[in-house]
């Protein structure tokens, strides 16, 4: 069993409730178009009103989808929209903070946002501890979003209210053990930002043995070190009207207002819609600092910022007891908080905690348009449902938004190799695009695996485009493994994000064994690292094992296995230092070796060279780009051969044939691109402008 691997690895090495007191359950609640269930310590209501009737709507629904057929929400990227369906915006939140604050009052209470209730028994609790603002209205441009995956519940601490710290500690602890006592299967989520992920770690801390996660937006245990202490003494002398309390520190909620106007200035389309929008955008911002001003008025700001000492200096009291899993998110341009300095030591400090690192957003991240917290949270591979992740059944595919942001940051690769798929039909023709691929599966892609791995994002991105097929690569647990001392050239975990959200799991025959269970399309490469990683010369030539790995499994389940080939290595780039060289010099073999000894180890029993997996970065010439070649074979059925491939002979057999058709696909594309009038990248661009904006994988090719 082998894994994606190389170009994941590598990748680095390349690139919101008007007043209402309730005692128990809450009530809808609608003004201005905010519509809001509230409860002081339970919003069972949320969830309530036809709460029956819509979940059996949602279930005859789903029944009769599954016997039409579904439109390709993934075809044509580029017109897929920018904007999330749902989302909200900057403006929306300073409005819907104008109602809160209007006719605030009442002890801290949690509330629930219509619009992001989930109505999934299955979905884990989310709840969401405010920062300094204490609206709980943080997450309001993603409320539509993480509706999708939780049930989310948001903390409100209204503007006059004056609890101390340890009762807020109090109030969450009683939630979250009120939860899992009905959710024992569940985890639950605490997502908090400054001094709500001080709340977070505090609670915690104080139930180690609870399954909870913990993400945390610049969290304000580093609070002694903050440009904020010198409020403190100022604002107990300070006038009441004097504005300074406010224009230090409130002027900057999302970062740097004008670079952030500019950017979205940069991103949007015609002049004249993005004149309008812009001066929109102005007027928001500049009407934005009564409404904060009113969210926190000198006396609040003041019991805030004590919040802030006495919350910080709680959680760091009690951050060696924390044992759950966590993920810090920190800016780069955090004014307020040294956040990348805080992160690095909470990530020493806590046993299992990864940082993902923003380094053009403000403090206040979840206001940033750029910063999508579900994508975020997926990327990290941080959601489940139950105890423990399961990778296949726990992930969510990416959204049109999502593969846009994808497609687009990796266009270039597709624009620069042209690449042409061919696939084979179930009469043997073959013909140009994927009409040969079954659309049912399980289906298991078994081939050969370029240098770096370049081929699988052309690949994965046209199957998605052009079929709607979601291939769920079997990559290197090298992606998914957390180092906390990682050293260059070991690459940030961030890196493998992307791969991650477009669904890799790590290779092991559990997950081989759900992907085919669940009838997926799956990418194997039993070439693993040492094919992807190769010497010189040695393009095109397969590193199997002598033993069949994969053949009884897929025929366990009846999937069809699709050989191919893929060529156009050697028209991107020449190997100059392979792994034998660099291992002759003496700084390269110590770094080859310690990311080797670092690395969890795969076919310990095998041997030959394909046991042979060094992790190390060929040094490569980049040549003027060529041409990608794909070359799907005939799918070959293991319907009805359980009982026939258990035996050894037969399913070696098996095995034999099927590297035997990925050789012969490699033969013919290498013999078949020389005909190719368009296998120069000149020659494709030419094409383009003389036939308009037709899409690099739409150039003609060689005659089939």
């Amino acid at each position: 069993m082998a894994a994606i691997g190389a170009l994941a690895y590598l990748a680095a090495g390349l690139s919101p409730f008007s007043q209402r007191r309730t005692t128990l359950y809450g009530g809808i609640q609608k003004r201005r178009g905010i519509s809001l269930a509230v409860s002081t310590e339970r919003i069972d209501g949320a969830t309530s009103f036809g709460e029956d009737a819509r979940f059996e709507n949602k279930k005859k629904k789903a029944m009769k989808e599954e016997t039409e057929v579904k439109p390709n929400i993934y075809a044509n990227p580029e017109e897929l929209p920018e904007v999330e369906e749902g989302k909200k915006g900057l403006k929306d939140y300073f409005e819907e903070c104008k109602e809160l604050v209007r006719s605030d009052g009442g002890p801290p209470r949690w509330f629930s946002p219509l619009e992001c209730s989930s109505s999934s028994p299955d979905c884990p609790l989310l709840l969401f501890l405010p920062g300094i603002d204490g609206t709980g209205l943080g997450l309001v441009m993603r409320h539509h979003k993480l509706g999708k995956m939780f049930n989310v519940w948001c903390l409100h601490i209204p503007v006059k209210d004056r609890t101390p710290f340890t009762e807020l500690v109090k109030l969450v602890e009683r939630t979250v053990r009120s939860e899992n006592y009905r959710s024992p299967n569940r985890p639950i989520y605490l997502v908090g930002e400054s001094l709500g992920a001080c709340l977070a770690i505090a609670v915690a801390a104080r139930n180690p043995e609870m399954d909870l996660v913990l993400v945390l937006s610049n969290p304000a245990t580093s609070f002694s070190k903050s440009q904020l202490q010198p409020l403190i003494p100022l604002l107990e002398i300070m006038p009441d009207r004097f504005p300074l309390n406010l224009s230090y520190m409130l002027s900057l909620p999302t970062g740097d207002p004008s670079r952030m106007l500019m950017d979205n200035f940069v991103k949007r389309g015609p002049l004249s819609q993005t004149i309008g929008e812009l001066s929109q955008d102005l007027v928001t911002m500049s009407s934005y600092l009564p409404v904060l001003a009113d969210i926190l008025p000198r006396e609040t700001l003041q019991w805030k910022l004590d919040l802030l000492k006495s919350g910080s200096a709680c959680a760091n009291s009690c951050l060696h007891a924390v044992k759950a899993q966590m993920l810090i998110l920190c800016s780069g341009r955090d004014q307020l908080l040294p956040s990348q300095e805080e992160s690095q030591r909470l990530q020493k400090a806590m046993p299992d905690c990864e940082i993902r690192i923003f380094e053009e957003s403000g403090h206040f991240l979840f206001l940033e348009d750029s910063v999508d917290l579900v994508t975020i949270i997926k990327g990290a591979t941080f959601y489940r449902r139950g105890k423990h992740l399961d990778r296949v059944s726990d992930y969510m595919p990416p959204t049109p938004c999502e593969f846009k942001r994808i497609y687009e940051s990796f266009r270039w690769i597709v624009t620069a190799t042209g690449p042409v798929m061919l696939s084979t039909l179930e009469d043997g023709k073959v013909v140009r695009g994927l009409a040969g691929i079954p659309s049912e599966g399980p289906v298991l892609f078994v081939g050969y695996h370029m240098l770096m791995g370049i081929e699988i994002i052309p690949l994965v991105a046209q199957l998605l485009t052009d079929r709607n097929i979601l291939v769920r690569g079997i990559a290197h647990p090298a992606m998914f493994v957390r180092v906390k001392d990682r050293r260059p050239p070991e690459p940030e975990p961030s890196n493998f994000d992307v791969f991650r959200v477009m669904g890799a799991v790590p290779v092991s025959p559990a997950n081989f064994y759900k992907l085919m269970s669940s009838k997926s399309h799956a990418l194997l490469y039993p070439g693993g690292i040492r094919e992807a990683l190769h010497r010189k010369g040695e393009e095109y030539k397969l590193f199997w094992p002598e033993q069949s790995e994969f053949v009884r499994m897929a025929a366990r389940f009846g999937a069809k296995i699709i050989p191919f080939g893929v060529v156009g290595e050697d028209d991107i780039a020449e190997i100059i230092l392979d792994y034998n060289d660099q291992m002759k010099i003496p700084w390269r073999r110590e770094v080859i070796e310690r990311v080797t000894n670092r690395s969890i180890k795969l076919r310990t029993d095998a041997t030959g060279e394909v046991a042979n997996q060094q992790m190390h970065l060929p040094w490569m010439l980049p040549k003027f780009p060529g041409r990608f070649y794909y070359y799907f074979g005939k799918p070959i059925e293991t319907e009805g051969m359980k009982v026939e491939l258990r035996d050894k002979d037969k399913s070696h057999e098996l095995y034999l044939h099927i590297k035997s058709e990925v050789e012969r696909c490699l033969a013919y594309l290498k013999e078949r691109r020389e005909k190719d009038p368009y296998r120069n990248l000149l020659s494709r661009l030419a094409y383009q402008a003389t036939h308009g904006s037709t899409s690099a994988s739409q150039i003609p090719t060689f005659e089939l």
